[in-house]
């Protein structure tokens, strides 16, 4: 502690041996890059802090952001005491003495906020255990996550608590934060004006990534060396893009592929392909997505999507990486480009819908088999049309249940293949009009 007499002084040469991102922590808000409409002169915390009064809060956000170093900045500009735990390294036994010990300093007349990383991790019984202190002003809750807060936090703690969302650094706040790191360390980054880009593309837009890339640069630079773009990428190799197949970030890009696809828009599609192959994920559940894509928006309106989406991810698992992925791409744009339909998926659905609303309704008795004497009797098979021995294949007959009636499900549009479809169905319509008139 910084008010502790006898512990020990560090040395210069130790402290700056630290890590740059911690001694380039900002000391005040104003500080703080990257999320003016938080810590600006008019961001929703300035503004708090200025009326004197501070509620509970979710931090959400992607790493490198400075969800903590902002929650402690704002304990001090508020005059909180300041407690922090980790929701991967603590317990119920945790949560019971940070309780207490913020009982005992709000009798002292202190209140404290307590910081909890990655809130997202406690489960749905210790989430509910901020309820009572939060409700009665023991502690002001500042949970951090990266995780969406609408599906992985309890509803009765998000009713308590005001969600603020920080962003992802863009390039001009990451190029700030490198020219801070060159002022500290009282010399420029080796990099030409390309490699320089390249670094802050590598970033992701985590602050904290790019000064330990930069870290990386200054280490491996010998005097009077400059760095080109290929040459950082040995250095540095390259940081894996912020990306979790279980989580968020797996859903938004799936979403954003499907609906680039749904959107007749290839290139869009391509990106995100690119992305996700990029980080990591599995190239076969991508060829499984490509199938759903081809027989949910395009149907029947190019009957060759499904065969193609298939045949690419068979290719896939005949070729393997990176070859195969090309077989995805080129299936990913088929699809793209292709003509658009869900009418087989809105049928189906209305199908199974009506299935489900009228129950187990005989089907008419003329297109039942009567392999038994009695099912003759019973009139099983009476009136049956054999469609093949009727002029133009088609006889007319009505197949639904009597009891429901005829229905109508599939109306293809006309576009693409289904242009086909549909003056064949309408052909029929008025050939079992006609042929049911006479």
């Amino acid at each position: 502690m910084s008010g502790d007499l006898f512990a020990p002084k560090v040395p210069d040469e130790v402290a700056n041996r630290r890590p740059l991102a911690d001694r380039l922590r900002p000391k005040a808000l104003s500080e703080v890059t990257g999320q003016p409409h938080l810590t600006g002169t008019d961001g929703v915390l300035r503004r708090m802090i200025g009326s004197g009064s501070l509620g509970s809060m979710i931090f959400w956000g992607p790493p490198g952001t400075g969800k903590t170093t902002v929650a402690r900045l704002l304990s001090g500009e508020a005059g909180l005491a300041f407690e922090q735990i980790s929701a991967i390294f603590s317990g119920v036994a945790d949560l019971k003495k940070v309780f207490e010990t913020a009982r005992l300093r709000r009798m002292d007349g202190r209140q404290t906020l307590l910081f909890v990383d990655e809130i997202h991790r406690f489960n749905r019984a210790q989430q509910d255990s901020f309820l009572p202190v939060m409700e009665d002003g023991t502690v002001i809750l500042v949970g951090a996550t990266t995780e969406n807060p609408s599906f992985e936090l309890n509803a009765a703690l998000l009713s308590r608590a005001r969600v603020l969302t920080f962003r992802a650094h863009d390039e001009e706040s990451l190029a700030e934060l490198l020219a801070r790191a060159e002022a500290v360390e009282d010399k420029p980054l080796p990099l030409d004006e390309d490699a320089r880009a390249s670094l802050l593309r590598m970033a992701d837009g985590d602050g904290r990534a790019v000064l330990t890339l930069a870290e990386e640069v200054w280490r491996a630079a010998r005097p009077g060396e400059v760095f080109d773009t290929g040459s950082l990428t040995e250095i540095v190799q390259r940081r894996a893009p912020v990306y979790d197949k279980a989580q968020e970030g797996h859903y938004n890009l799936i979403s954003a592929l499907h609906k680039s696809v749904r959107g007749s828009d290839p290139d869009a599609a391509l990106y995100y392909l690119a992305r996700m192959l990029d980080a990591g994920e599995d190239p076969l559940y991508l060829g499984r997505r490509l199938v759903r894509m081809a027989v949910e928006d395009i149907g029947l309106a190019d009957p060759q999507a499904l065969v193609v989406c298939n045949a690419a991810k068979d290719a896939y698992d005949y070729l393997g990486s990176p070859e195969g992925e090309l077989a995805l791409a080129q299936a990913c744009v088929y699809l793209a480009t292709a003509p658009k339909s869900n009418a087989v998926y809105t049928a189906y659905k209305a199908a199974v819908r009506t299935a489900k609303e009228h129950g187990s309704l005989l089907p008419p008795k003329h297109i039942l088999n009567a392999p038994t004497k009695l099912m003759k009797t019973e009139g099983y098979g009476d009136g049956y049309r054999y469609d093949h021995d009727e002029p133009d294949a088609f006889s007319g007959q009505d197949y639904f249940p009597e009891k429901l009636g005829r229905q109508v499900f599939y109306d293809p549009p006309e576009r693409g293949f289904e242009r086909e479809i549909k003056k064949r169905l309408e052909w029929w319509a008025r050939l079992r009009k006609e042929r049911n008139e006479d």
